[in-house]
């Protein structure tokens, strides 16, 4: 099954890749490598989850901010492969979790989006990760996400 077929199994429709919010690119390639800038949990133009994990939100809401965050990278993935089936692998992600003093749960965010990589690209979706809280975040964001995937031509 393709990664474009398994979306579709999973109901979701990528959205159109989220445009910077400063002075930076959304996504850059280097040889066969594509960077993507920290993606945010974007739901039509409007951030969905803001806040911090641990105050704010629930562990649940952090998981699905974590989700939609991987649903804009692959987004930006799709824009900068041309077509998801010449991602060759998801090699790292960097999740960053908006936590109140006190919350030590930033993996079981995370898992939010690797669960989604995994899901629509199988094998290819396995990769390493650094999950990390931090006090304060762009926009008040609740997750962000960077993602580092090899791409063949």
């Amino acid at each position: 099954m393709t990664a474009a077929e398994k979306l579709r199994e999973l109901g979701i429709t990528l959205p159109a890749a989220p445009a910077a919010v400063g002075a930076y690119l959304p996504w850059a390639r280097t040889g066969n490598l594509i960077f993507t800038s920290g993606q945010l949990p974007w739901l039509e133009g409007k951030l969905a989850y803001t806040g911090k994990l641990g105050a704010d939100l629930g562990l649940d809401q952090g998981y699905q901010a974590a989700r939609l965050c991987a649903i804009n990278a692959i987004a930006q993935l799709a824009a900068a492969a041309g077509d998801l089936e010449r991602i060759r692998q998801i090699v790292r992600i960097e999740g960053y979790v908006h936590a109140a003093p006190g919350f030590h749960d930033h993996p079981k965010v995370l898992n939010g989006a690797s669960d989604l990589f995994n899901a629509v690209f199988g094998p290819r979706g396995q990769h390493t990760r650094t999950a990390l809280g931090i006090n304060e975040m762009p926009l008040d964001a609740a997750v962000q996400l960077s993602v580092l995937a090899e791409v063949v031509d």
